[in-house]
């Protein structure tokens, strides 16, 4: 989990746009980070588990 200072450090603007760090909307993690869903990998797995994310269901084949 992020600390408040990470978070709000990377919801600054920063002074070239390659240095922008997108992070999880839940949790904070910026690794594992997808873009579509604007979640970390661990928080996307626990809500599409869950059925919380419309349209995605876990496979099993």
């Amino acid at each position: 989990m992020a600390t408040k200072a990470q978070i709000a450090k990377s919801m600054k603007k920063p002074k070239y746009s390659t240095r922008i760090v997108r992070r999880c909307r839940r949790c904070g993690r910026r690794r594992g980070y997808m873009r579509q869903f604007d979640l970390c990998r661990i928080c996307f797995r626990e809500l599409a588990s869950q059925g919380a994310i419309p349209g995605i269901r876990k496979s099993s084949w």
